[in-house]
């Protein structure tokens, strides 16, 4: 393992990577009561720090290995640090790319590759890709650039926890990282805890692709059956065999986040610096959140790598929506009134001078009214406080923050009702979303059944989401259950949702 620490030392990555800043998150610091630092990687040339190690992978190759070409498999910031590191070396690179990957970071790949770099389309998923790049390998006797399993890539990433030792050789309490397939975390962890093995080195994943973090747990590596795409740049089924080995030697641990997390670092990180960060660059902000929170640290010193900013634009309407839930700062609550003169400014006086969010209402019936209401709280105690205020005073409150279907659904459909519908069920479908993907669910539905409501939401390189009540007489609960298994995906029964209860069924 001493051997990373000369491979680090020596990294060629300078060529086309800069030393990125390592700058306080001011406002995200004084809510803390830590110092947190962020190490600057999405201001690379490529917007993530994939350019070193795919530099110093491309530096570290013979004459005779660069003109036959390098290929790589990637949906994205590894396949923009191949490119621009092959138009640098003057070396032709072919790049295979799922058939999904949006067009901005297709066209990204063709700005920085220039008339060096061939893109290939295949597949819908990365697996499709790196198994087509593997085959043109092969056949055409190129070297593979892989995005984090081989030692000069995790070398080239090494130099990240280089520059943070240098930047900052006061004491340190943890440095964090993303972890996908691993090779940034175990660069940083190879070198940081060779030099200074008193600093923690902290890995976080999302709650839906948390690969290592299995691996670790089961000591062994376990390829997740699918994996969550909202945070693309970390979605992968099986960590690195090298990442792995160095992981398992020298992580102190990983901690898991959810999309509302990630969601709420992006904001973190935008009002600190006015900077927007993708999901998988954001995921280290929040790690440290979740970990400086839950050891309840003061003024302990922070690093978290913002690890890239190739976010597309279409997704920054959901990120909105969540971060304030992300934060603990929005409460999303469902309160019944009495259906009668005066208690809808009742409980308008109860709410205080707290900023709505969101209100929906619509009348019900004669004796009760409902209504769905979103409010800017401090955290989660001011939540538990204003629904104990509200119970008090005779108007029954339900606390729908942490109720997946009312965030993503029910709050965009409330105001209908159906009276006399017979045999409605309720049910969440997620899908990977792409291109055609609504029509493919569409088309996979079983049309015997009538469909009573339908809702969905493109988030761009998020799942696709619906929401689906159909009528289903009881009879034909076994031909459902078979219509789902053999439908394909996953999908939640909602049909007990309190959610649905109060505001739709």
């Amino acid at each position: 393992m001493h051997s990373y620490l000369k491979r680090i030392l020596t990294a060629r990555v300078y060529d086309v990577a800069i030393e990125s800043p390592l700058e306080p998150a001011t406002s995200l610091s004084a809510r803390s009561g830590n110092r947190i630092l962020l190490k600057r990687e999405d201001m690379q040339p490529v917007f993530s720090f994939k350019l070193r190690g795919a530099y110093n992978k491309m530096a570290q190759l013979t004459p005779q290995q660069l003109k036959r070409g390098v290929i790589a498999a990637s949906a994205g910031n590894h396949a923009q640090g191949v490119a621009l590191s092959a138009n640098k070396m003057g070396c032709k690179a072919t790049i295979v790319m799922p058939t999904t990957t949006p067009q901005l970071k297709i066209d990204a790949v063709k700005h920085f590759g220039q008339r060096a770099v061939q893109i290939v389309l295949h597949g819908d998923s990365y697996s499709d890709a790196y198994q087509h790049a593997i085959a043109l390998e092969k056949k055409h006797g190129y070297t593979f650039v892989h995005p984090f399993d081989d030692p000069d890539v995790i070398a080239g990433q090494g130099t990240v926890g280089m520059e943070i030792l240098r930047q900052h050789q006061a004491p340190i309490h943890a440095i964090f990282c993303a972890i996908g397939g691993g090779g940034l975390i175990s660069g940083v962890a190879a070198y940081v805890k060779q030099v200074r093995p008193d600093i923690k080195v902290i890995g976080v994943q999302t709650s839906d692709s948390d690969a290592m973090a299995r691996s670790l747990q089961a000591k062994k590596r376990v390829t997740l059956a699918d994996v969550g795409l909202f945070s693309d740049g970390t979605a992968v089924k099986l960590a690195g065999e090298e990442t792995f080995r160095i992981c398992r030697q020298y992580l102190d641990e990983v901690v898991l986040v959810d999309t509302d997390a990630v969601c709420a670092a992006i904001k973190d990180v935008f009002q600190d610096t006015r900077s927007i960060l993708e999901p998988a660059g954001a995921l280290a902000i929040a790690g440290a959140k979740l970990y400086a929170a839950r050891e309840k640290l003061k003024n302990e010193t922070l690093v978290s790598v913002c690890s890239g900013a190739n976010m597309n634009f279409d997704r920054l309407r959901f990120v909105a929506e969540r971060a304030e839930i992300g934060e603990r700062r929005e409460a999303i609550l469902a309160v019944t009134i009495p259906e009668q003169p005066g208690s809808f400014r009742k409980f308008c006086a109860l709410l205080g001078n707290r900023n709505i969010t969101e209100f929906n209402y619509r009348y019900a019936d004669a004796q009760e009214a409902r209504v769905f209401v979103g409010v800017q709280v401090k955290d989660p105690a001011e939540t538990a406080r204003l629904v104990a205020t509200l119970e008090k005073n005779r108007l029954r409150t339900l606390d729908l923050t942490d109720n997946e279907m009312a965030k993503l659904h029910v709050r965009h459909l409330v105001g209908g009702h159906a009276p006399g519908l017979q045999d409605e069920i309720m049910f969440r479908f997620e899908f990977p979303e792409r291109p055609g993907a609504l029509m493919n669910f569409l088309n996979s539905m079983n049309h015997s059944w009538n469909i009573s409501l339908f809702h969905y939401r493109n988030h761009g390189a998020d799942y696709g989401r619906v929401l689906v009540g159909m009528q289903v007489p009881h009879r034909d609960k076994k031909a459902l259950k078979a219509f789902l298994d053999r439908l394909g995906y996953r999908y939640w029964d909602e049909s007990d949702n309190p959610a649905y209860r109060l505001f739709l069924a």
